[in-house]
């Protein structure tokens, strides 16, 4: 996450040193603990189905290695970021499976 400024425009104090506010880091939570939604979606994919892993509530670094592992699972790309995992095609069936087996609760949601 960026770093949060205050709006301070000028300060008369010649030893002032502004502090940044540390950068959270989102603990991640354990699987057992984790409430993934499986849905496909198709919308401004010019038509592709991709499938969408939400709900994942952990660090960046977390998500792009179970993100990773999904894919080479799957045999397709995808991406992940912003707590949402994409995996190129319908692979809903085959990642609730997954996801299950690693001890995540999974719900399927759409069709």
């Amino acid at each position: 996450m960026a770093k949060k400024k205050k709006n301070i425009v000028y300060s008369t104090n010649p030893d002032y040193n502004y502090e940044y506010e540390e950068d959270f880091v989102e603990e991640t939570l354990p699987p057992n603990q984790q409430k993934l939604k499986v849905l496909l979606d198709k919308k401004q994919r010019k038509g592709k189905v991709v499938t969408l892993i939400e709900g994942f509530v952990g660090s960046p670094d977390d998500l792009k290695d179970l993100g990773k592992m999904l894919k080479s699972k799957c045999g397709g790309g995808g991406s992940a970021k912003d707590g949402e995992i994409l995996i190129q095609g319908d692979h809903r069936d085959k990642i609730m499976d997954i996801l299950k087996a690693e001890g995540y609760q999974v719900k399927r949601v759409g069709g």
